[in-house]
């Protein structure tokens, strides 16, 4: 089966997820963890991709992050992906692939869209059960938006028009993320995930469409049956 382009648009924001292989963990401590995020630093700085949130999870990770150009983001996703499965793979003593496949991406509309993933990403560990507050949640970019200060970032416009000063930022967030996101919010930016569309407005979409020549909206879950009735 051919595999479903990605959507890719220079400075257009897009959500990535990474998922370990059969789901199994792609961290096993926290020194994995560090490790990881000092390859995606390097991937970083590689492709002048600017990452606005993040999340590592046990087995699987999300991001944010906006390219500087077409291709950018799938260059730094290689060279994050090899750098660190052999790293992981020596220090564990294993071999094989660590990663489930591609990872997955969609684009992502500003504004509004942008805070959704935003706070999607920053909720993780809550949604899993981790920890009660995600701020206390060391291995995401949840405590650099409620306050503290994490090089990895850059913030999207979109967080930066929370407020005038970092400090009325972070309270701006810290009310967003008490404004838990709903069901239908949850499921729409999941199926624009696995989907590989693009998750915003209808012009936004319009306008992916053109430049891309390629469908940005979801597609039903399941085809409708044929009408057989005459």
């Amino acid at each position: 089966m051919a595999r479903h382009p990605r959507l890719d648009l220079p400075g257009i924001p897009q959500h990535i997820v990474q998922r370990g292989n059969n789901r199994l963990p792609c961290f096993l401590d926290d020194t994995d963890r560090r490790r990881y995020l000092t390859q995606l630093r390097e991937a970083l700085l590689g492709t002048d991709c600017a990452l606005h949130a993040y999340v590592l999870m046990d087995n699987h990770v999300h991001m944010l992050v906006t390219p500087p150009r077409k291709g950018c983001i799938a260059r730094m996703m290689q060279k994050l992906g090899r750098q660190y499965v052999g790293l992981f793979n020596a220090r564990h003593g294993r071999t094989g692939s660590l990663w489930e496949g591609r990872y997955k991406s969609c684009l992502v509309d500003s504004e509004d869209y942008v805070l959704r993933c935003h706070r999607y990403i920053d909720l993780n560990p809550i949604r899993a059960r981790m920890i009660d507050d995600p701020a206390a949640y060391r291995w995401s970019s949840c405590p650099a938006h409620c306050g503290t200060e994490d090089a990895l970032l850059t913030p999207h416009p979109s967080y930066l028009a929370l407020g005038r000063s970092p400090t009325e930022r972070a309270h701006a967030y810290r009310t967003l993320l008490n404004e838990v996101l709903t069901e239908d919010d949850i499921r729409e930016i999941r199926i624009y995930l696995q989907q590989q569309r693009a998750l915003g407005r209808s012009d936004f979409q319009a306008m992916v469409e053109a430049k891309t020549q390629h469908f940005a909206r979801t597609r039903p879950a399941h085809r409708p049956r044929k009408n057989t009735e005459p």
